[in-house]
């Protein structure tokens, strides 16, 4: 990270409004960390690995490709985005021998134990190192082909991170262009090569140190992500609400005159100081207060700020004013706080880090949810991973050996395992992806595999140790019944429980006593599906039955029929019979505070105070029946079974 960035291009005039951002739950994008390394006293590589899978960060970017981090970082499922750093961009531009052997030495070497999945090529070279400005377009073209030449170009793709004071012109966001210096002569090239390649610009935004440097230009709650009316570009009347999706779309802009209008952009670094303050050099010392004359540069602000911008990315928020579908991968820069940048301990250079070297926080954040700032924060709510098997078996297979090869335990699903049956691609991959779901700390990013997979909120039946189940055929008729029934309790299934005073005699059916006898006897059979034919009176289901009276059940709610019918449904059960208290606020079960987890515990009690009558879990369809004792957030829903 460069300072010389702070004295921008977006320069107001007046104070504007504030922020506040609308989350939509659409797609997240992805969020990770830079992690930088210029200290003398951050932990071992190895710690700094359990670290991020303890935070659940899931993508890293490093300022070289050091052999140690990305050993540690092997068999984690965590990408990497390694670097050539500036002092290589000569030599990799002028032979590509050097950018071939670059690339077999740091990438090929590690992967694909380690999940590199983007190569910098140099980092702010505009800034940094101008006399290498003609070098940046061909070191990246050398590097691509490289990829290419040992058939990693599709998974591995060539960026360069460039400051954002490349732009000439920020406001309005619409008169956004590149330096006339660089504009035709090095961006043109380098945007035709990345949309050529299916890459991404990559730029490192600060619009937080863009207030320190101009702390007149704007209100500090514009920049924090803070409730405002918002500002409205003259020339295309958009409204924006923040300093950076002005910063972002004055850089689409930017692309637009040149050409490339649907080209996606990364953000590199992007990061507030936590203390300090801009030094010489670094646009002139500067005493920086806020107008409530706190320090600019604190725990509070900085948290403040990443949290809102770690909430918008987590909540699917991606879009901006002049580009709404547009992506939002985030860098947060930096993993710990350096104490060898910058000109001191009292340098913002040494306080952008999001742990301290000993490993605790700065202040508290979280990469897997959207959180509260410095609230406190909720348990998380349980979650599982599961195969999505629309996408066919291939693509499962695939996704099913990563997740095998890079930390899940997959031996329960090996022949002769626990969870071998069912024996089907889903069934599998369901166990794996969530195995490897819960090994990342249940990271949202860890639950993809190229759309295979999908996150659920209530508890799936991961393998056959309670998948499969054999009952009867009502319709052959009860002679039919009464011969196979026999069979079964001749020939091993225990049937003492369905004689008279037996605890599932009731109910005293033909149906219900061969379901009990044929599932003991296909149970007792190894599940083996032979074991479940009767002549055709029997059939294998995977969801448990009801087997007699005595068998637990509970009623839950059916959230796809949308949040109106639930509440209807709700209101219904709250108002006969329910005892609805603890979904009241402050109640032990009113979080999660959703429509769907309180319909669950009011239908429930409504169908237990029912005597668990199939009727009473109804709900004009807005309610199902389970057997296995489902959880509302960390509250179990009660049983009278």
């Amino acid at each position: 990270m460069a300072l010389t960035r702070l004295i921008v291009v977006v320069l107001l005039g007046a104070a504007l409004p504030l922020l506040f951002f609308f989350f939509s739950r659409a797609e997240a994008g992805a969020l990770g960390v830079s992690y930088g390394r210029v200290a003398n006293d951050l932990p071992d590589p190895a710690s700094v690995v359990n670290l991020l899978k303890q935070n659940g960060i899931t993508m890293v970017r490093i300022y070289d490709a050091n052999q140690k981090v990305l050993t540690s970082l092997a068999n984690t499922g965590i990408k990497v985005m390694v670097m050539v750093p500036n002092e290589n961009v000569a030599a990799v531009a002028s032979d590509q021998s050097n950018a071939l052997q670059w690339v077999r030495d740091n990438v090929a070497a590690y992967y694909p134990a380690t999940q590199i999945h983007a190569v910098a090529v140099g980092n702010e070279v505009f800034d940094m190192r101008p006399d290498l400005n003609s070098d940046l377009v061909p070191a990246m073209t050398n590097v691509q082909a490289a990829l290419a030449k040992l058939n990693l170009a599709d998974n591995v793709k060539v960026t360069t991170p460039v400051a954002f004071d490349a732009l000439a012109e920020s406001w309005p966001p619409s008169a956004g262009r590149f330096k006339d210096s660089i504009a035709q002569p090095v961006m043109k090239p380098m945007l035709d090569l990345l949309q050529r390649t299916g890459s991404y610009l990559s730029v490192n935004y600060y619009p937080y140190l863009t207030y320190m440097a101009q702390p007149n230009a704007f209100t500090l709650d514009y920049v924090l992500a803070n409730s405002n009316p918002g500002v409205v570009d003259p020339d295309t009347k958009l409204r924006y609400y923040n300093l950076l999706d002005a910063q972002r779309d004055a850089t689409y802009y930017a692309m637009d005159k040149l050409g490339f209008a649907s080209l996606a952009v990364g953000h590199t670094e992007h990061g507030a100081p936590s203390g300090g303050g801009l030094h010489p050099g670094h646009g002139g010392r500067r005493l920086l207060q806020a107008g409530n004359g706190g320090a600019v540069a604190s725990v509070a602000n900085a948290q403040a700020y990443i949290n809102n911008l770690m909430n918008r990315v987590l909540a699917g928020n991606r879009g901006t004013p002049h580009r709404p579908d547009a992506d939002m991968d985030v860098y947060i820069f930096a993993l710990f706080n350096e104490n060898q940048k910058g000109t001191g301990a009292d340098d913002v250079e040494q306080h952008f880090g999001l742990f301290y070297p000993n490993m605790q926080k700065v202040y508290e954040f979280d990469f897997r949810r959207p959180t509260g700032g410095g609230a406190p924060v909720p348990p998380a709510t349980p979650s599982w991973c599961v195969a999505n098997a629309g996408v066919g078996d291939a693509r499962l297979q695939a996704a099913l050996d990563y997740a095998c090869g890079h930390g899940a335990d997959c031996s329960a699903i090996q022949p002769g395992g626990s969870c071998f049956l069912p024996d089907t691609k889903a069934a599998h991959a369901s166990y794996a992806f969530n195995s490897y779901y819960q090994s990342m700390n249940r990271a949202a990013g860890a639950c993809d595999f190229n759309g295979a997979a999908s996150i659920v909120y209530q508890q799936p039946t991961m393998c056959a140790a309670t998948a499969s189940w054999c009952v009867a055929n009502a319709g052959v008729g009860d002679a039919r019944l009464q011969t196979a029934l026999d069979y079964a309790c001749g020939n091993g299934a225990d049937c003492s429980a369905i004689q008279p005073g037996g605890a599932c005699f009731q109910p005293d059916t033909k149906a219900a006593h061969a379901t009990y006898a044929f599932n003991d006897y296909y149970q007792r059979k190894g599940r083996a599906s032979v074991a479940c034919d009767f002549s055709g009176a029997a059939t294998i289901v995977d969801q448990q039955p009801t087997m007699c009276a005595a068998t637990a059940s509970w009623c839950v709610a059916n959230a796809g029929v949308g949040d109106a019918r639930l509440q209807t449904a709700l209101d219904y059960a709250c108002g006969n019979g329910a005892d609805c208290s603890a979904i009241q606020p402050g109640g032990a079960c009113f979080q999660p505070d959703t429509k769907a987890s309180h319909a669950s515990y009011a239908f429930n009690s409504y169908y237990q105070s029912k005597h668990r009558a199939a009727v009473a879990c109804d709900f004009s369809g807005a309610g199902s029946v389970v057997y296995q004792q489902p959880k509302v957030g960390n509250c179990v829903l009660p049983s009278n079974g």
